[in-house]
């Protein structure tokens, strides 16, 4: 059987059955390679997934696994659960790194494929970062798995819908796995410290704050964690003839003054809070500041970007469209660039957004209308605003009465579009600062036609044909 392990430190590959133990003269590993697990229950958090009874994990240890594509962000364990594939199953096992892999090897590990299933054996090829592969080398694979000559376990950090052929993606099961958690990173860290594959065994003090701000530091990536706990190690101070791992020793390691940021805690919170309610008080250098103290404590940036496009409908909206359109433009150079060269894009946003009129007419009209919706009865759609595609729908009056807006003059038509009983309910209310100033003009214009104050058409008024708004 043909196996192909891929050493992701940058090594030679070795070539040989899966799960075969490696020459002893080898080059020290790293502590995140040496930790790596070997069983399911080795593997820290993804329970949704790998908990008892649970479908993946009845999957790999009946060895009956599908053909899936792992999803999720860098250190959570997609090529750790294929490693712990290759020592269960019964199939040959290939490891293949979509990095340093073409047309040609694909071709030459398929063929090999094909020929092991003809002798009715199974193969499971695993395909790391298999979304750098381009549209025609994933299409390589699709009759291969079609046929069953290969189980193809993917792994990416990319959106599948996005990275990976639609109708290879649709042969695959698709497994989501999540960013670890503080508690499973602490536990990962505390095993490193007794295994004897880690640290066990050797004089060392490392304080439980030290694992939780190591882990706080790690957000969800498991790898970066032993990093961060290896660094600390080689670098430890001596206390009393120990090794002791101290704050200062931490913050000279990761280069990070405010570890003291909890993520999912009540600081991570309150710091939002204080994000959003300067943001709302228009002071930009109350603003800048808090964003500081989230990104330089490791906050993902494309959070504090989320944040800012809900705050640029909720509490500028109509004052100035133009918000919502920088907020999204910040969150796709976020999303491009990443820290550190997207705390820019995010300084930008936040004090455009803090210096910008205010209005929470949208986010008021939105929840006045949320109420309604599930407090008052849920009103039919008035016969005259519904579709009537059939003949049945036609003689029961449906779409009876509509007016065509296009079809009228004033391009607007007197009918009202809602319930009888809500026919007066007001939902948008513009307070009138910026250009919301005009859309306030617009809809009083609107109204008092519609509800027959005045015989003067809307698009008489400067405010609706674009000039300078009313008072």
């Amino acid at each position: 059987m043909l196996s192909q392990m891929d050493d992701r430190d940058g090594r030679s590959a070795a070539r040989g059955r899966a799960g075969a133990t490696a020459p002893a003269e080898t080059a020290p590993q790293p502590l995140a390679s040496r930790m790596r697990p070997v069983t399911l229950d080795e593997i820290a958090g993804q329970e949704h997934l790998l908990g008892p009874g649970k479908l993946l994990r009845t999957m790999i240890e009946s060895d009956r696994i599908p053909s899936m594509i792992l999803w999720g962000p860098p250190g959570v364990g997609k090529t750790t659960i294929a490693r712990v594939v290759a020592h269960v199953t019964k199939a040959s096992f290939i490891d293949f790194s979509a990095v340093t892999s073409g047309i040609k090897e694909i071709k030459a590990v398929m063929a090999s494929a094909e020929q092991a299933r003809l002798s009715g054996e199974r193969t499971v090829l695993f395909v790391d970062e298999i979304h750098r592969f381009n549209k025609a080398q994933q299409d390589a694979f699709l009759p291969f798995v079609e046929q069953g000559s290969i189980i193809l376990v993917g792994a990416t950090t990319e959106n599948p819908s996005f990275e990976i052929n639609a109708a290879l993606l649709s042969r695959c099961k698709v497994f989501v796995l999540e960013a670890l958690g503080e508690e499973a990173l602490v536990s990962l860290l505390r095993r490193a410290l007794v295994d004897p594959r880690g640290y066990g065994g050797r004089p060392l003090v490392v304080p439980d704050p030290i694992l939780v701000k190591i882990a706080s530091f790690a957000n969800g990536d498991a790898r970066k964690a032993l990093g961060v706990l290896e660094t600390c190690v080689a670098n430890a101070g001596s206390v009393d003839g120990v090794p002791t791992i101290t704050d200062e020793v931490l913050a000279d390691c990761t280069s990070r003054k405010a570890l003291l940021y909890d993520k999912d805690g009540e600081e991570h919170y309150n710091t939002i809070s204080a994000l959003h309610k300067s943001m709302r008080n228009s002071d930009p250098d109350a603003a800048v500041y808090w964003l500081a103290r989230m990104l330089e404590a490791g906050e993902d940036p494309l959070y504090v970007a989320r944040r800012c496009i809900r705050f640029a409908s909720e509490d500028v909206g109509l004052a100035d469209p133009n918000a919502l359109l920088l907020a999204n433009a910040v969150w796709d150079a976020c999303n491009k660039i990443g820290m550190p060269e997207c705390n820019c894009a995010l300084t930008q946003i936040v004090v455009y957004l803090s210096l910008a009129p205010k209005s929470n007419a949208i986010d008021a009209a939105y929840m006045a209308a949320a109420r309604d919706a599930a407090e008052r009865r849920a009103e039919p759609v008035p016969l005259h605003i519904r579709n009537a595609p059939t003949r049945l729908m036609k003689e029961l009056d449906y779409g009876k009465g509509y007016e065509y807006a296009h079809d009228t003059d004033e391009k607007i038509a007197r009918m009202s579009c809602l319930p009888e009983s809500l026919a007066h309910r007001r939902y948008y209310r513009p307070a009138g600062l910026g250009a919301e100033a005009r859309w306030k003009a617009r809809l009083a214009a609107v109204r008092d036609w519609r509800e027959g104050r005045t015989d003067v058409p809307p698009f008489s008024s400067p405010a609706y044909t674009g000039g300078a708004p009313s008072k």
